[in-house]
Parts: C-alpha cells; sequence; structure tokens
C-alpha cells in the first residue's frame, strides 16, 4: 500500500538553521532514505521551496483568483512530503517517527494514496 507521509514545520525554524544545521538534518534524514531504498520502500520525496515561493489558485469564483504565497495561515507549513510503499499504516508509522527522530519538531501526517499513476514521461517510470 502506498501512503504520502507530509511532513508540517513551522517554516520560520527552518529558516533560522545554520547551513551546518541544514546539513546535520539532511545527513540523518539520508540515512534514513538510505535503508528505505535498501529496503525498496520509498518512492519519490521531496523538499518545498518556501511558502514565499508559492502561488495559490483559489477557484471561489470565476474567474479563479490568483494570490502569492498560501492560502492559510497556520503556525506550521507543508515543507515536504513522501511516498513510501508499505504493508499497512503501522508500517508506515514506523518510517514516520524515524523521519522524526532524524528531524525533532513539527508534524507528519500520513494518509493512504488510493490513486496512483506512474509518471507517464519516458524513462521516468511510466509506460515507454
Amino acid at each position: 500500500m502506498l501512503y504520502a507521509i507530509l511532513c508540517y514545520k513551522d517554516e520560520d525554524v527552518v529558516a533560522a538553521w545554520s547551513a551546518a544545521d541544514d546539513a546535520a538534518v539532511m545527513d540523518r534524514l539520508g540515512r534514513v532514505h538510505a535503508r528505505l531504498e535498501r529496503d525498496g520502500k520509498l518512492g519519490p520525496s521531496l523538499r518545498l521551496l518556501p511558502t514565499s515561493t508559492a502561488t495559490t489558485l483559489r477557484k471561489a469564483s470565476e474567474p479563479p483568483l490568483v494570490i502569492d504565497g498560501p492560502f492559510a495561515e497556520t503556525k506550521e507549513q507543508l515543507l515536504g512530503f513522501y511516498v513510501v510503499d508499505v504493508a499497512d499504516l503501522d508500517e508506515a508509522l514506523e518510517i514516520a517517527r524515524d523521519l522524526a527522530g532524524a528531524n525533532p519538531g513539527g508534524s507528519y501526517e500520513l494518509r493512504p494514496v488510493l490513486l496512483y499513476n506512474p509518471d507517464p514521461r519516458p524513462g521516468r517510470g511510466g509506460p515507454r
């Protein structure tokens, strides 16, 4: 079963890290990633750029409203996500705990992925 593990954290905290702090977190996460890759469980994982680079298309009106930044004001922002291929929620929670140990603070939201479409571009995992 595929699960998305959505990573939330206070963006200002992450932005305040020194380059050494960021490298240390990424190194610890890299060790978790290597184990998941070795076990064939790690799918795509993405680190999102800051919310200041976001654009939101709000479709409550016609034409839709396009605004800079995220639409919701929150204490934690979506900073990245993983897709993992696991047997069940318990296994996905185990991975989230490992990720949390490597990158303390924030929260992880786990959601089953009900529809999976491989990347259709040639050479990217889809049909050839």
